[in-house]
């Protein structure tokens, strides 16, 4: 009796956490849902108040945004550079944290100490300084400011470094240095495997980071041509778009969608990567 009181207490209380987190996953959803629904409604119509059903006003919201801006041309250079922001950052960031991890050498311990202050000093301070080393090098206007800099990642390194420490055993890579395994093979066949959850998540942070990143390419872009999403959206401020809503949450879904993607196909390795390491034998 006790018994199956007990199994209907655990039934109900199962039953209260799954209909909170359901309501939460609901509130989460209601503006992306909203973004998309008055994307698809009049200036009008989202001024008369909220509805939840879509309007048909998305092809003249579409002609107002792409007269005023080349919105594809962005959505084109942010995917470039992010995508290559991603990839570089995630190899580079994987293999310096497995050397930090497995090595030993000379300075190990202070270079790794630099890397963590370097982690809380806020980007925007070296702007300027950037900014000059960039236009003395003659790469200002181009993608390659943008991307070459995301390599050095600290808090990738400081992340994948703490991950693999606690999922990769070291007799791993000695089994593999008896077998006549040179060192980047090691490290691509044995370390990588096992860091992708981590290189996964952070792939989802480094990507969204470089999507959004606004003043980085306003600084070192002049072309319009070259601009990125992001530089595209804040010069919807104050123009005619502006004054069509429609118009501009047609342009601020188009912006999130990546964003949803990446989350849709990488965001089950979150979970992996966080509780990697928690239980230890």
């Amino acid at each position: 009796m006790q018994e199956n009181a007990r199994k209907k207490k655990r039934r109900l209380v199962k039953g209260m956490i799954y209909t909170l987190l359901i309501a939460m996953a609901v509130v989460c959803f209601i503006p992306f849902f909203m973004m998309i629904i008055n994307a698809t409604r009049s200036n009008e119509a989202i001024l008369a108040g909220f509805s939840l059903m879509p309007g048909a006003a998305l092809a003249e919201n579409y002609a107002v945004l792409k007269d005023y801006v080349n919105i594809w041309s962005g959505f084109k250079n942010s995917l470039i550079v992010s995508v290559l922001v991603t990839v570089l950052s995630g190899y580079f960031s994987a293999m310096t944290a497995y050397g930090f991890a497995y090595y030993e050498f000379k300075g190990k311990n202070v270079l790794f100490i630099f890397m963590l202050v370097m982690m809380m000093v806020p980007g925007q301070l070296g702007l300027i300084g950037f900014y000059e080393l960039s236009k003395t090098l003659g790469i200002l206007d181009s993608f390659i400011p943008l991307i070459i800099p995301s390599i050095a990642s600290p808090f990738v390194v400081f992340f994948l470094r703490q991950y693999i420490q606690t999922t990769l055993h070291p007799s791993l890579i000695e089994a593999a240095r008896i077998d006549g395994a040179g060192e980047f093979k090691i490290f691509h066949i044995v370390a990588v495997p096992i860091m992708l959850p981590a290189i996964a998540t952070m792939s989802i942070f480094t990507f969204i980071g470089s999507w959004n990143n606004y003043l980085m390419p306003l600084v070192l872009l002049f072309s319009p041509e070259k601009y990125t999403l992001p530089v595209l959206m804040g010069f919807l401020k104050g123009s005619q778009v502006a004054e069509n809503l429609g118009s501009l949450y047609l342009g601020i879904a188009i912006s999130v969608v990546p964003i949803m993607i990446a989350f849709l196909f990488l965001s089950k390795y979150i979970v992996n990567s966080i509780s990697a390491g928690s239980v230890k034998e």
